[in-house]
């Protein structure tokens, strides 16, 4: 497959504007303001203009945060969808509830994942399967990477997040990922290139990763470099945590989008 460029998404605004009761629940002020995407008050716009934000730093997918069935996140997947109609761009889903279920709970949510989002054209497949990306929290080990497959049968392209000793699993999913935004860079050879431009949480005096556009250059020159076939972005609006690229007060640039994403536009 050639490269894939995807950038990590969190669909869970207004609601996470306001976190312990902090508002707003970031270091920094977003350059649209701190939205919504509820559908209700605008959102599907909101959408749109993130599509193009991605597309013009030459973002081809989101990975959008999903909490499962029901789920704040999983009511606004249909909404993204729909807000890629036209433009090319496509969307899969970042899994992220904990596997309390076992491989029941695993079959069910990826039944409810094809019937309600994968056969949707804005969708994104490799290999002419629905892809699937999975975090930490539901895969932490080889048993637990055998259950996915089993559960999965082949239907989806699955693409988990490491853990140590992954590459000595006997049963291998399609691939695999880091998601550890507190390091600038990660690379896991033959598989992703992982970039990050900073991490400030919101509860946190200092940055754990300081913002520095000159090494964000750099990394992503490397990333591109790589060639691997997974190039991925975290974060494009995580912005509790501050890993955004997107535009923001504090970046502003010429383009209107920013300096991260003027970077990775090059």
């Amino acid at each position: 497959m050639p490269p894939i460029r995807a950038a990590f998404y969190y669909p869970w605004y207004p609601e996470n504007w306001t976190e312990n009761g902090i508002y707003p629940a970031t270091h920094y002020n977003p350059g649209p303001g701190f939205y919504s995407l509820d559908s209700s008050s605008g959102g599907l716009a909101i959408e749109r203009s993130h599509i193009a934000a991605m597309q013009y730093g030459r973002i081809q997918a989101g990975i959008a945060s999903w909490w499962g069935q029901g789920s704040r996140t999983d009511i606004r997947i249909a909404d993204l969808l729909a807000a890629a109609n036209g433009t090319q761009f496509c969307w899969t889903l970042y899994y992220e509830p904990a596997i309390t279920g076992g491989s029941a709970q695993i079959a069910s949510d990826l039944a409810y994942i094809q019937s309600h989002y994968a056969t949707n054209p804005n969708f994104l497949h490799v290999n002419g399967k629905p892809v699937l990306f999975v975090y930490s929290r539901a895969v932490a080990s080889c048993t637990d990477t055998a259950t996915w497959n089993a559960a999965n049968d082949g239907r989806f392209y699955l693409n988990l997040q490491v853990f140590g000793g992954y590459t000595g699993c006997a049963s291998q999913p399609d691939n695999w990922h880091q998601y550890g935004p507190a390091v600038a860079a990660d690379h896991q050879s033959g598989h992703s290139y992982s970039i990050s431009p900073g991490f400030y949480k919101y509860s946190e005096a200092s940055p754990r990763l300081a913002r520095d556009i000159a090494r964000w250059q750099q990394n992503v020159a490397a990333m591109v470099a790589s060639n691997e076939p997974w190039q991925l972005i975290t974060t494009f609006n995580e912005w509790l945590e501050g890993t955004s690229v997107e535009n923001a007060v504090e970046w502003q640039s010429a383009s209107g989008q920013g300096t991260y994403l003027d970077a990775l536009r090059g």
